[in-house]
């Protein structure tokens, strides 16, 4: 079989989100199907390091698709000719992104689709792009992938899309993330913190992500008792160019809280580890990576109740609501207060995230793209 797949995110100098999806499925399809010819579509010049097989060909096509206007254009006619240049008998978009205009049979991963119930989180031109094509990528498809049941369900419903062209297959999270020494721990703390203890935060500084509230819940914390050692470490960059000027802090909370920007897979391994609570409160999520990166360092969770969050973190977190300050607040003061509790929540994330592997994800897109692109009588 000859697999098209989309690659436009796999970008050397930054792996965001998609990228890391692509790069860990697509990675594993190739190493673990040297039988099947990969041709892989990238939309600018591609480091080597991605093509990760002698069965891959990998292909540059112009335009770069960053803007609405170009997404179009190198979908539907860039895409288009290149299937059937290469004579492809599938496409796999680990992005969602399909091809209209062609007749190849497609399979596109949906992660979520926060843009139709939170559009003002988003610019308007990619809002309005993503609310007017990602219906008529859904119908499009051949069979649709998911992350989790919560998303499935959302899409299904939105799209009017049957529950079987569905098909859901859980993240997973890398080997790098692992519980680390209580020595560690402390070199992380005077590295971070000023040798105190710290919670966490790790994502995009997205509106989605919350750490508006989340701050805000962490300053009535530390205003409920100005002796509370903990201070809090926010691990991410900017999407869509809105200036950290936009999240409120008080002049007295800025020196508890501290922005690392991006951080390398080690470095935020080990930040993770050595964290005493992950708080985690977006309001919508289509799965949430970081809560498994955190149960596999037994770091605690504090997590949001909404969209997916539970169907991934289970048994294995505390609970809030992301929308309510004080509740966010009551449940960092109960989390931070109770060592009892962090210990019985780490225990149940280790053991918890063994539910969770890229090597399962693969398997199970695997036999999705194998029950689509192979002839029914193979």
């Amino acid at each position: 079989m000859r697999i098209a797949v989309n690659t436009r995110f796999l970008l050397a100098s930054k792996m965001e989100g998609f990228g890391w999806y692509t790069y860990e499925i697509v990675k594993r399809l190739v190493e673990n199907h040297p039988e099947h010819e990969f041709i892989f579509f990238f939309d600018r010049a591609y480091d080597p390091k991605f093509v990760f097989g002698e069965n891959v060909t990998p292909v540059v096509l112009s335009p770069q698709a960053r803007h609405p206007i170009l997404f179009k254009i190198w979908f539907d006619v860039s895409v288009r000719k290149a299937l059937k240049k290469y004579k492809v008998d599938l496409f796999f978009s680990p992005d969602g992104f399909l091809s209209l205009k062609s007749n190849v049979k497609q399979v596109g991963v949906i992660h979520d689709i926060n843009f139709e119930h939170n559009p003002e989180d988003l610019p308007k031109g990619a809002r309005n792009y993503l609310q007017k094509y990602f219906p008529k990528f859904a119908r499009k498809a051949d069979h649709l992938l998911t992350v989790s049941e919560y998303s499935k369900q959302d899409i299904c419903k939105t799209y009017n899309i049957p529950e079987d062209k569905v098909t859901v297959s859980w993240n997973g999270a890398s080997n790098e993330f692992h519980p680390i020494t209580e020595s560690q721990k402390l070199e992380l703390q005077e590295k971070y913190s000023g040798g105190n203890p710290y919670l966490l935060f790790v994502g995009a500084l997205h509106p989605r992500k919350n750490v508006q509230r989340l701050i805000q819940a962490f300053g009535q914390m530390k205003q409920s008792d100005p002796e509370n050692p903990y201070k809090l470490i926010i691990v991410g960059e900017e999407l869509f160019s809105k200036p950290l000027s936009t999240i409120t802090i008080s002049d007295k909370l800025r020196e508890d809280i501290h922005f690392t920007g991006h951080l390398n897979l080690e470095e935020l391994a080990l930040l993770m580890g050595g964290a005493s609570v992950f708080t985690f409160v977006p309001y919508f999520e289509g799965f949430g990576i970081p809560l498994v990166e955190a149960m596999r360092c037994g770091t605690p969770i504090l997590a949001g109740n909404k969209t997916s969050l539970p169907e991934v973190a289970g048994d294995a977190a505390l609970y809030c609501d992301p929308f309510n300050v004080d509740d966010i607040s009551e449940k960092l003061i109960e989390i931070c207060g109770n060592t009892e509790l962090r210990t019985e929540l780490s225990q149940k994330g280790l053991e918890r995230s063994q539910l969770f592997s890229w090597d399962k994800s693969a398997e199970n897109v695997w036999k999705v793209l194998e029950g689509i692109g192979l002839p029914k009588n193979d």
